[in-house]
């Protein structure tokens, strides 16, 4: 893939919008590659996605930030210009269920999720021998019942020390302290294995078992200090019946988080989410 510059915003809708932001790219020369926008109605807000070929410019991503200066001032635009050749530093978090996070581990060997993974951190020891196969450093942070802020703390001088853009909680099964979601707002990714919003908390699997319901699924999300209700970025579904057991829902329903979980964290590295409020527009 070619080199490009992500520019990603929103603001108020109104007149004009997308002549003056691609008048500051086509007048300097820029090919514009890709283009998505979105006009909410109900909230009059305008959300858009753009790539350049960043061969086209004759300057820099620092130079391109500073001739929007006064689009961004005019249009009140909320904008993140991005370089697409900067990985992401991503740490992964887990406790003791191996599905997604081998998962992850696979699709970041093939290339198939393009980021930087400095570190694995879990609050248990299980897969140590999974993810140093991989050559990444596995950091044991146990969550004591009795004095959680200790890990908790260690935690966020991990994800500090290592300069992390993102978190991703592949099926990391403690709750992130409100404090902790606040300073880290819209970069801690988690996967939740219901259809959110329903069956929020933990068993979710027996819940829905309980119920009889005929559909069972996974909900990616951005992780805040309500319990499962972030802004959600990715959700699929998958066919029960009656004859299911938990088991049966538990087996099915791994295949549905990896998946989601996946496309989600793709969606998030390549810039393709904008949330507004709770709610989130994915660009795909």
């Amino acid at each position: 893939m070619s080199r490009t510059y992500r520019l990603i915003f929103d603001c108020p809708d109104q007149v004009g919008i997308v002549t003056q932001v691609g008048g500051v790219i086509t007048d300097n020369g820029g090919w514009i590659s890709d283009a998505s926008h979105h006009s909410d109605v109900d909230s009059n807000w305008f959300f858009s996605r753009l790539e350049v070929n960043a061969d086209s410019l004759p300057f820099d991503v620092e130079t391109l930030r500073e001739k929007f200066k006064s689009v961004e001032e005019k249009l009140n635009l909320n904008l993140r210009i991005v370089d697409s050749e900067q990985p992401k530093k991503v740490i992964l978090m887990c406790s003791k269920g191996s599905h997604c996070m081998s998962d992850l581990l696979d699709r970041w060997k093939t290339g198939d999720i393009k980021c930087d993974i400095p570190c694995v951190i879990s609050n248990h020891d299980d897969m140590r021998d999974l993810v140093e196969h991989y050559g990444i450093p596995y950091h044991h942070v146990p969550i004591e019942k009795d004095n959680k802020a200790a890990g908790f703390a260690e935690m966020e001088r991990l994800v500090d020390e290592y300069q992390a853009d993102s978190v991703v909680l592949a099926r990391y099964m403690q709750i992130i302290p409100q404090a902790l979601c606040e300073k880290y707002s819209h970069q801690i990714i988690n996967i939740h294995h219901s259809f959110l919003p329903s069956f929020i908390g933990g068993s979710p699997y027996h819940q829905a078992s309980r119920r009889g319901v005929k559909l069972i699924g996974a909900t990616c999300h951005y992780v805040t200090e309500q319990l499962d209700e972030g802004p959600i970025i990715e959700q699929d579904v998958v066919r029960v019946n009656h004859s299911d057991t938990v088991e049966d829902l538990v087996r099915l329903g791994k295949d549905v988080e990896k998946s989601v979980l996946a496309r989600g964290l793709r969606a998030h590295l390549e810039d393709q989410v904008l949330v507004h409020g709770n709610k989130t527009v994915v660009f795909n």
